[in-house]
């Protein structure tokens, strides 16, 4: 068998046999999991062994898990903060948000790769400017350099744990009111206001060594006319040509309400690929997977299955209970329990006193 451009999702906490034969497509893979994939500890490690076992070379599996609100699995695993945590810690004391945020990182990618996900879409490098619903804390900082620094430790984080890190959604979408995935989001600014702002932290993240990038379904009219995740000016022009990035270029999901102006299913995801996209991604909708397996004739090109392949992550990654053992782990669960989150409040907490919490609380 082979692996493809698509990344799809499974239903419940087991494959089927539906999700066993969708996934053995040529077209798929990868696949993304979701809270509905999840039970416990034991059931994820099974399910991301079934998935793997379906092809030779494995499918890749990723998950959205950033921390605070977005963090799919939470029995089990350790509460992981929201990201803007880290950013009001580093206004007084930035060395000390550093560093958390790599301990964060590793936790996050570590935990993760114990239960045999492939990748997480983490870090958001997006600006937190006060105006959107759906990114919010989920930033960093409204200030690029900030955003720089602590996702670049958190990426440091993910790679200590063998776990390679995705920046997202390029170019940026901080100043938009709009969720993509119910309305198709339009920033209006001019491509300078964009470069030197938002585009910053992906520019610094890639002459780190980002391997990976998913775009938004935003559009920015003054530039194209295309939201980013169709347009070939903002994948070939600017992130490939001048921002230089030749690693994996993710796709949004396609089923959401921002991709919905580049026509039905397979007219989105043909027009992802073919702006630049090596994989897309089509989630929620089992009928559209389908419909889109039955339709999609794509040819996809060496260098992305070689992108593809460098995202999978050091092989044979710690068990939980190895790292229980592992005093890099133990620290770094006492560092992040030392972010206070009390009340709303976001401080860093006495860590003599801070309690590990092994599962995350309802927020």
């Amino acid at each position: 068998m082979t692996l493809g451009p698509l990344m799809l999702d499974v239903q419940g906490t087991q494959l089927a046999e539906d999700d066993r034969h969708r996934l053995s497509h040529p077209l798929v893979g990868g696949v993304i999991l979701f809270t509905r994939n999840y039970e416990n500890p034991a059931q994820l490690e099974q399910l991301t062994a079934d998935i793997h076992a379906l092809k030779s070379p494995p499918p890749l599996i990723a998950v959205d898990h950033e921390g605070g609100r977005v963090q799919r699995f939470r029995e089990g695993f350790t509460c992981l903060p929201p990201m803007g945590a880290l950013g009001k810690i580093h206004d007084e004391h930035p060395h000390q948000a550093k560093a958390l945020a790599r301990e964060t990182g590793y936790v996050l990618a570590a935990e993760l790769r114990a239960h045999g996900v492939d990748l997480s879409f983490a870090p958001v490098l997006d600006l937190d400017c006060g105006v959107s619903s759906v990114i919010r804390d989920r930033a960093f900082h409204h200030d690029p350099q900030t955003v720089i620094e602590l996702s670049h430790a958190v990426m440091l984080g993910m790679k200590d744990a063998g776990m390679a890190s995705c920046g997202k959604h390029f170019p940026g979408h901080g100043h938009i009111a709009a969720d993509s995935h119910v309305a198709i989001p339009v920033d209006e600014r001019d491509y300078a206001d964009i470069a030197f702002t938002d585009l910053l932290p992906f520019k610094a993240l890639i002459d780190m060594g980002l391997p990976a990038i998913m775009p938004a379904h935003v559009i920015y009219p003054k530039a194209d006319a295309a939201p980013a995740g169709f347009s070939r000016f903002w994948l070939q022009t600017v992130l490939r040509g001048e921002l230089g990035f030749n690693g994996m270029i993710f796709s949004d999901d396609l089923t959401m309400e921002g991709a919905s102006v580049a026509g039905d299913i397979t007219a989105r995801t043909l027009a992802a690929l073919e702006a630049g996209c090596d994989m897309a991604l089509i989630c929620n909708r089992p009928d559209l997977a389908d419909e889109v397996l039955a339709r999609l004739n794509f040819d996809w090109s060496p260098a992305s299955r070689a992108r593809l392949a460098r995202l999978h992550g050091e092989p044979h990654p710690l068990s939980m209970t190895a790292l229980l053992e592992q005093t890099a782990y133990t620290r770094a669960r006492h560092a992040i329990a030392s972010i206070g989150l009390e009340s709303g409040n976001l401080a860093l907490a006495d860590p003599t006193q801070a309690h590990v919490k092994t599962s995350c609380e309802t927020r």
